[in-house]
């Protein structure tokens, strides 16, 4: 078994690595989906000397197989959204306290305390249907916050914006975390000058927006939120991890978690830095079912290892919690 305290606790690339190939070979023994997706591709433990070796799922196998890598009793199911006609991914989830505590620890690394911040959160669309791993993380976030302003919104947008306008003039640290159509509808509504509270948008305009890209949006966000940065977040339903953006698009991973590009005329390529390609994402936090995923989200890789996500691969279901795609 891997230890929640080894996934949590890596400080250097080698430790991350030696991690990655542990777990490979964990799941290539456990997990009976992604066994047979790496038989067809004649690859084994014994052929991985680096975490770039390693066989990425395509994220499609969440859709119509159970990708699990232990017995134990499944505690939550995480499920995508979905469009009209399309099948949802779903995320069986055997230990969900791996779960807290990887977005717990992920927002105290980009964000600090919980506790100083009041947690607003305009979310219409994943409250109106079950399973989402998006709405579990912030009613959490809103819980352990201990602030009774906290809280989410779905059409009462007047009493958001009043919420706001207090929680700034009483200067309090505040995130407003929301989906893009429902922070437009805000927008266009409201006007603010906000120095205490970030903005951090989720991507999806579902159907009730034109899609415009992500420049547009942000631009249009921080001329009517009155602030310097829009911040967004990076996650998904067959993920167990975030990265988060401060602005500009770009994003950064917590230590247990890495974004790479594959080659979009060869999937079993891995590119090297500064090149538009397939995402793939590590995220060791899904120790318990695919710790190796290739999205259908496209995007580029810096030398930093931060990351920004540029589009979708054509004919791609779009996810609800995706960014803009140009």
């Amino acid at each position: 078994m891997i230890s929640k305290d080894r996934i949590f606790n890596l400080t250097t690339e080698a430790e991350f690595e030696a991690l990655a190939l542990d777990i490979f070979s964990f799941q290539f023994e456990n997990n009976k989906t992604y066994r047979s997706f790496c038989d067809l591709l004649y690859k084994c433990p014994s052929d991985i000397k680096s975490y770039k070796d390693i066989p990425f799922l395509p994220i499609q196998f969440f859709k119509n197989r159970d990708v699990l890598s232990n017995q134990n009793t499944i505690q939550k199911t995480f499920t995508s959204s979905g469009t009209t006609g399309t099948i949802p991914s779903k995320h069986l989830v055997t230990d969900i306290s791996i779960y807290e505590k990887s977005y717990l620890k992920g927002f105290k690394q980009f964000y600090g305390n919980i506790e100083d911040y009041v947690v607003l959160a305009l979310l219409p669309s994943y409250l109106e249907r079950e399973g989402s791993s998006l709405i579990y993380m912030v009613n959490d976030l809103i819980t352990k916050s201990s602030h009774a302003e906290s809280g989410f919104y779905l059409d009462n947008l007047n009493d958001l914006a009043n919420t706001l306008k207090r929680l700034e003039s009483e200067q309090q640290k505040t995130i407003l975390i929301g989906v893009s159509f429902a922070l437009l509808d805000l927008a266009d509504a409201y006007r603010f000058s906000l120095e205490h509270t970030i903005i951090m948008e989720t991507g999806g305009m579902k159907g009730r927006r034109k899609e415009i890209i992500r420049e547009e949006l942000h631009q249009i966000l921080k001329s009517r939120f009155g602030v310097q940065h829009i911040h967004s977040e990076y996650g998904m339903t067959e993920l167990l991890s975030q990265a988060y953006s401060s602005g500009n698009g770009l994003f950064e991973c917590p230590p247990w978690m890495k974004v790479l590009t594959r080659d979009t005329e060869d999937a079993l390529t891995i590119q090297n830095s500064d090149k538009t390609g397939g995402i793939n994402v590590i995220d060791l936090a899904n120790v318990n079912s695919c710790s190796f995923i290739a999205t259908q989200d496209l995007g580029r890789v810096y030398s930093n290892g931060s990351f920004e996500i540029i589009g979708r691969f054509d004919n791609s279901d779009i996810r609800g919690c995706n960014l803009m795609a140009i």
